[in-house]
C-alpha cells in the first residue's frame, strides 16, 4: 500500500477517472498523456517482470482485499474505483479487476543491424499485437511501425501483445525512408511471386516487411526489399491473415538461423 493509503473514487465525474477512461478507450490518448494503460494481471505481471515501475495502480474496490502484495505495493499511488465505475473504464467484455499506468517509454533510435519486423499500414490492433508476440518469440527484437499502422501502445494492441511489448525495441509512426538506414536485408511475401518459403535461403539477421491487410506491402516499402518469397497454400486460399503469415515467416527465419 502507498504511504498515505489508497485513494477511493466513487464519482463518475472524478477528473482522474476521466483521464483514465480516455487512456483506456482512445487508441492515441497515450501520446497526449505520455503514459499507457495496462489492464489485467497478465500485462501487469509482465511489466513488473521487465523491471517497469507503474506510476499508478488501479483496482476495482471489491478486488483490493484479494490483490497480491506485490501488486498492492507496486506503484507510488494506488486508486480504488467503485466496481461499476471500473467496469466503465475497461475495454474488455469481461473487465479485469486491476490495471497499472506506466510512463510511455522513450522512443528508441533505430538499430540498423537488428533482426526486425516492418509493419506497413497494418491496421487491425489484434493483428499488430499478435505480430509483436511472434517477433518476440522468434528473436526479432526491433519493430518498425510505419505511419498508418495501428498505434503500438494503444490498450487494444497491448492486450493482443500479451506483454511482448516490454521485450521489444519499438519505433512507431516512421516514414518508409527510414528503411534506408537498415543494414540488414529486407524480405517480403507475395501471393504469386518469389521462391517458396520452405525452399528459400533466408539471411540472418534480416527484416520482414508485412503489409496492410487488404493491400499488402506498399510500393514505398517494396522498393527496399531484396528478396520476395511466397508461402505454399495447398488448401487453395487466396491469401493468409497477415498475423498468420508473419508467424510462419518469422518462425522460418528462426529455424534457418538455429540450423
Amino acid at each position: 500500500m502507498t504511504q498515505d493509503g489508497p485513494q477511493v473514487v466513487t464519482s463518475r465525474d472524478n477528473a482522474l477517472l476521466k483521464e483514465l477512461r480516455r487512456l483506456a478507450q482512445d487508441s492515441t490518448a497515450y501520446r497526449k498523456q505520455g503514459r499507457i494503460w495496462l489492464e489485467g494481471d497478465h500485462l501487469c505481471r509482465a511489466a513488473l517482470a521487465h523491471g517497469l515501475k507503474p506510476t499508478l495502480a488501479v483496482f476495482a474496490e471489491s478486488f483490493w482485499p484479494q490483490a497480491r502484495t506485490e501488486w498492492r505495493t507496486a506503484a507510488a499511488k494506488t486508486v480504488l474505483v467503485a466496481d461499476s465505475l471500473f467496469n466503465g473504464l475497461s475495454g474488455l467484455e469481461s473487465p479485469a479487476p486491476m490495471a497499472f499506468v506506466i510512463d510511455l517509454p522513450s522512443a528508441p533510435a533505430l538499430d540498423p543491424n537488428a533482426a526486425s519486423v516492418i509493419l506497413d499500414r497494418v491496421q487491425d490492433a489484434g493483428n499488430v499485437g499478435a505480430i509483436l508476440r511472434s517477433a518476440g518469440a522468434f528473436g526479432f527484437r526491433q519493430v518498425i511501425a510505419l505511419k498508418g499502422t495501428a498505434a503500438l501502445w494503444s490498450a487494444k494492441v497491448l492486450r493482443a501483445g500479451m506483454g511482448a511489448h516490454f521485450g521489444l525495441r519499438l519505433l512507431e509512426s516512421a516514414e518508409p525512408a527510414v528503411l534506408a538506414a537498415l543494414a540488414v536485408p529486407i524480405l517480403m511475401t507475395s501471393s504469386h511471386h518469389g521462391d517458396t518459403l520452405h525452399q528459400a535461403t533466408l539471411p540472418w539477421p534480416c527484416a520482414w516487411a508485412l503489409g496492410h491487410e487488404g493491400q499488402g506491402v506498399g510500393d514505398a516499402v517494396r522498393a527496399f526489399a531484396s528478396q520476395t518469397v511466397r508461402i505454399v497454400q495447398p488448401g487453395g486460399e487466396e491469401s493468409l491473415n497477415v498475423a498468420c503469415a508473419a508467424a510462419i515467416c518469422l518462425h522460418a527465419s528462426a529455424i534457418a538461423h538455429a540450423g
